[in-house]
């Protein structure tokens, strides 16, 4: 059975606007997912990029307006100033941690209703009801928000370390057990031909 690593940020626009076409892939395939949360601003800095802000206007203009259009193409809702855009990513990425450690729900809806609270409803992934209700949305018991935080910090560490060992640059990324690789939301379909040669 193949296996996917998901690389991501809970802040991610581009991880939003993977909406859940590769839990779909994976499940077409059979393949399994583990979902690695981690601190993309410190995965740039030790990946030789540079965090939005502090990029040139020539490349912030370029990524609003390719956000935008890969939106409209995807039919997805897309607010490109989010009200709560940067905030803290740690406690919404623990309490995905500890979602997916307890297991019994559905990782693709919380993961997704983490990135819509930010790129869409105006809500802060920092706050703890906000976290709860993503959770809950995912059919996972609200209260892990407030279990397993020291887990959920050693994991989100070890999520950054893996990254860079394994090459991961940025989110959304994905990592098939055969070691290949794919950036972006606009690789699933690739991601989706490399499954097929491993069945």
């Amino acid at each position: 059975m193949a296996h996917i690593d998901y690389y991501f940020a809970t802040l991610s626009p581009f991880a939003y606007l993977a909406g859940t076409r590769m839990e779909a892939v994976a499940a077409k395939h059979g393949a399994t997912i583990t979902y690695r949360p981690l601190d993309i601003m410190a995965l740039f800095g030790r990946t030789g990029g540079t965090p939005p802000k502090d990029r040139h206007i020539s490349r912030m203009e370029y990524r609003a307006i390719e956000l935008q259009r890969q939106a409209d193409g995807l039919g997805m809702d897309l607010n490109l100033k989010p009200a709560h855009w940067p905030t803290n990513m740690a406690p919404s990425s623990y309490a995905l941690i500890a979602a997916q450690n307890a297991g019994g729900g559905d990782m693709a809806k919380a993961t997704h209703a983490m990135l819509r609270a930010v790129w869409v409803e105006e809500k802060d992934v920092a706050d703890d009801a906000v976290i709860k209700a993503c959770l809950e949305e995912g059919g996972f018991d609200p209260s892990l928000a407030n279990s397993g935080l020291l887990q959920g910090a050693e994991t989100y560490g070890r999520n950054l370390e893996e990254a860079v060992a394994a090459g991961v640059f940025g989110a959304p990324f994905y990592i098939t057990d055969d070691g290949a690789r794919f950036w972006g939301q606009d690789r699933i379909a690739a991601l989706d031909a490399h499954l097929e040669t491993m069945g």
